[in-house]
């Protein structure tokens, strides 16, 4: 039986592509081309019937390395607490003071951009210490 090679990640939000370009900013990603015959994506997106306008984004890791964010439109609101949530792994190998301080500099760095932070968990001789934030539209991620 063949594994799994790629995959994408598909949120699902309000506003795809405001969402996706934070996750642009977050991550370093990118926002592909628009279709051939395009010149832009809003141009795209004005040529598709009316209710599909603005239903859907999405954007990649300019290395190819990592999986594709899908975001797609739905008609109701984030609710209750995410069942998966995206760890953005900028204290790799840090610990201590120095995995605390790269945490909350990625922090002050996400946060004009509309994350929130939620609260701190200090390491617990298990794990290391992370930083839990929400997105801008509260769709919770870890500093880890």
């Amino acid at each position: 039986m063949a594994s799994v090679k790629q995959f994408q990640v598909t949120f699902d939000c309000a506003e795809p592509e405001r969402v996706a370009r934070f996750w642009c900013e977050v991550l370093g990603y990118v926002v592909p081309p628009p279709p051939e015959g395009f010149a832009t994506w809003d141009e795209f997106d004005r040529a598709l019937p009316p209710e599909q306008q603005g239903s859907a984004f999405a954007c990649g890791d300019p290395s190819g390395v990592g999986p594709r964010l899908f975001f797609q439109r739905v008609p109701e609101g984030k609710v209750v607490k995410n069942r998966l949530h995206l760890d953005v792994r900028v204290g790799t190998g840090l610990v201590g003071e120095e995995r605390l301080a790269a945490l909350e500099a990625e922090c002050a760095r996400l946060v004009p951009l509309g994350a929130a932070r939620v609260r701190l968990l200090l390491a617990d001789g298990d794990n290391e210490s992370c930083l839990v934030m929400q997105d801008i539209e509260g769709n919770e991620f870890c500093l880890d």
